[in-house]
């Protein structure tokens, strides 16, 4: 998946207040790695579920390690992405939400993660 990773690290989020990474150094926008559930196979199949089950997200390409997605939102039609890089060695999924256009703070990319982590962790 070309032009998603740097030195096999997400993309550095932008200085746009909105994005959100759990690989950033910036405080204000780190967020925790979701952990595997299960094995990467059933971690990542759950997480397609969530991704899938959103009429906003669609995933527009995926490898072994990797998702990424775009959210478009209903009523602008801004789109958002989203990657997902699964990280065997410490059984988490990494993620970084960052949007394309624009600087509000609203923290509509923190809400949208906290919203797949909330799903992603519930009991099945």
């Amino acid at each position: 998946m070309k032009n998603r990773l740097e030195n096999g690290r997400l993309l550095p989020i932008s200085s746009k207040p909105n994005n959100v990474s759990t690989q950033t150094d910036q405080s204000d926008k780190k967020m925790e790695p979701l952990p595997y559930r299960g094995s990467k196979e059933d971690s990542k199949a759950r997480l397609k579920k969530i991704l899938h089950a959103n009429e906003k997200i669609t995933i527009k390409n995926e490898s072994e390690n990797m998702i990424y997605a775009i959210e478009t939102s209903s009523f602008f039609r801004f789109k958002d992405d989203i990657d997902f890089l699964f990280d065997d060695e410490n059984q988490v999924i990494h993620f970084r939400s960052a949007s394309r256009t624009g600087y509000s703070d609203m923290g509509v990319n923190k809400k949208r993660m906290q919203k797949i982590t909330e799903l992603y962790m519930e009991e099945i």
